[in-house]
C-alpha cells in the first residue's frame, strides 16, 4: 500500500513553473477562432499570460486589474494574453461582460496549455520575457505581483509606472485562487 502511494506522488503533474524556468510554447485559437503563437508575440516584447476560468470569483476579481495594465501600456510592445480554460463563447460573455479588451485564447479541451504550465489553480499570471524566460509567476489576486508587472512593462517602454490601483480602493495583498 505504501508503495503504491509512493508511487502515485511521484507520478504527480509537474509543479507550476517559476521565474528562471523557460515558458513552453502557447499556440491556441483566440475567442474567434484565429491562431495565436506565444514565439510570434514575444518578438514584440514581454507578455503577460493570464490563466483563469470564467465561474472562478477570484478570477472575476482580479482580471479587471488586469485590464488596467492592458489599458496604460497598450503597445506593439508589450502584450496580455488571457488563457481561458472555458469555451469561446463563455469566454466572450465573460470579457464583455469584465470590460476586458485583452484577447483570450482557448485553452478548454484537456487543457494542454494550462497543464504545460503546471497550473493547479487560477487566476495563475506568468510575466514572459523576450527571451521566454519566465520572469514572475504568481496564483490568485497578488497586489504586489500585479504592481510588478506595471512596473516591468513601464520599465521596457521606458514610461513612468502607472498605478494599478486607485487611493481609495479598498483592496487586498491576496486573494487565493
Amino acid at each position: 500500500m505504501l508503495k503504491k502511494l509512493l508511487r502515485a506522488i511521484k507520478c504527480k503533474e509537474p509543479a507550476m513553473l517559476a521565474a528562471g524556468s523557460q515558458a513552453p510554447e502557447i499556440d491556441l485559437p483566440d475567442e474567434n477562432g484565429h491562431r495565436v503563437n506565444l514565439a510570434k508575440v514575444l518578438e514584440n516584447g514581454p507578455v503577460l499570460a493570464a490563466f483563469y476560468k470564467v465561474s472562478c470569483p477570484v478570477c472575476q476579481f482580479a482580471l479587471p486589474f488586469v485590464e488596467r495594465i492592458h489599458k496604460a501600456y497598450a503597445s506593439d510592445k508589450v502584450a496580455i494574453l488571457g488563457i481561458s480554460q472555458d469555451d469561446a463563447n463563455d469566454t466572450r460573455k465573460f470579457g464583455k461582460e469584465y470590460g476586458l479588451t485583452f484577447p483570450s485564447l482557448i485553452d478548454a479541451e484537456d487543457y494542454p496549455v494550462s497543464n504545460a504550465y503546471g497550473l493547479t489553480n487560477v487566476p495563475t499570471l506568468f510575466l514572459i520575457q523576450q527571451d521566454g524566460t519566465i520572469a514572475a509567476s504568481f496564483t490568485g489576486f497578488d497586489k504586489h505581483g500585479l504592481e510588478g508587472v506595471s512596473a516591468s512593462f513601464a520599465e521596457h517602454l521606458g514610461k513612468s509606472a502607472s498605478p494599478v490601483f486607485k487611493p481609495d480602493e479598498n483592496v487586498p495583498d491576496h486573494k487565493p485562487g
